[in-house]
């Protein structure tokens, strides 16, 4: 890895494309034969392609501001994940006064861009995806006080819940603008409540956070985990729930019965029983929260490219509603503003 030295001024609020120059000239990527701008993520980092053509291609990870690297999230929990033995992005340099990471390209296929070809087995990458998370749950926090990244994050109660206020906030409010009742809202924040106080209660392993299709990058018929600086500590349905229940693709029932099959045969502790109803759970929170993103990036952000997630999200929410006696009354709350719910 490259460290490149920061220059005497800081540039954090200089356009992407004048910051993107500076890293390559001080870096000295005198052979840069094509630069481009990628499809982003939902966050507020930009990515860029830089094509080279005597070296191997870079992608650079621009910041919206100044990092240092000795406290960055995406190089601390990359090393863990490293030590882990879970593929990452190579890291091949960095200058925090511009805000920039430079990466190991990794090609543009997603798992979800893999699985477009219909004759592919999706089935042994899957088991991959799946090894990956049980790996995770292994993790053990060393005992720093305070903890380091990524243990000093959790999905407590107040995070769980405030997940699902943003869901109310961003999709009913700013995208449906839903006029809700004060009564319709502490009725809501109740339910909120509940769901957030049994998430919280539940026993704790490292997650990814956000372990979906479009996170999991296909090289060589292997997968490699992009996107993972704000893993933390939480439900061990989070990540099986993004992975099996992904607002991008549409999985066969009897892939997704092996992989909770091969989940629960490897997590002992998983009782049976209480697994589906915790599973289920984590999917009603976890696509509430999904909805409120969606609806933020599209009406406040502009990125329409994340509404063909709304369908097979609510999709996934009018079943797991419907099925459960406990999501009686939050169905009934929702009905009137998201009709896509009614059975």
């Amino acid at each position: 890895m490259v460290a490149v030295p920061p220059s005497e001024n800081t540039v954090q609020l200089d356009p992407i494309e004048d910051r993107v120059a500076a890293y390559l000239r001080r870096a000295d990527v005198g052979d840069a034969v094509r630069i481009e701008r990628l499809h982003g993520d939902a966050s507020n980092r930009a990515y860029v392609r830089v094509t080279r053509s005597r070296s191997p291609s870079l992608v650079l990870a621009v910041h919206p501001e100044v990092f240092d690297p000795a406290t960055l999230r995406q190089l601390q929990v990359g090393a863990l994940l490293d030590r882990l033995a879970i593929p990452v992005p190579a890291v091949v340099g960095h200058a925090g006064d511009l805000g920039i990471l430079a990466l190991e390209d990794l090609g543009q296929e997603t798992l979800q861009d893999w699985q477009d070809n219909a004759d592919r087995d999706p089935a042994p990458l899957y088991r991959q995806a799946l090894d990956i998370i049980l790996e995770l749950h292994r993790a053990e926090a060393p005992e720093n006080h305070p903890p380091e990244p990524p243990f000093d994050l959790a999905f407590d109660r107040a995070t769980l819940t405030r997940e699902l206020r943003f869901f109310r906030s961003e999709f009913l409010g700013v995208y449906r603008r839903a006029p809700l009742r004060d009564s319709e809202s502490r009725a809501l924040d109740q339910e909120f409540a509940c769901i957030g106080d049994d998430l919280a209660a539940e026993p704790q392993v490292l997650c990814h956070r956000d372990y979906h299709s479009r996170n999991l990058m296909v090289r060589r018929g292997r997968l490699v985990v992009i996107d993972f600086q704000d893993a933390r500590l939480g439900p061990d349905t989070y990540d099986l729930v993004s992975l099996l229940r992904d607002c991008y693709v549409d999985l066969p029932p009897a892939l997704v019965t092996e992989m909770t099959g091969r989940f629960l045969a490897a997590t002992p502790s998983a009782k049976r029983a209480e697994f589906h109803d915790r599973f289920d759970l984590m999917s009603v929170q976890r696509h509430l929260k999904a909805l409120g993103t969606f609806g933020h990036q599209i009406a406040v952000a502009d990125r329409r490219g994340f509404a063909v997630a709304l369908p097979r999200t609510f999709s996934y929410l009018q079943r797991t509603l419907h099925q459960h006696r406990r999501f009686g009354r939050l169905l009934d709350l929702l009905l009137p503003h998201m009709p896509e719910l009614d059975a």
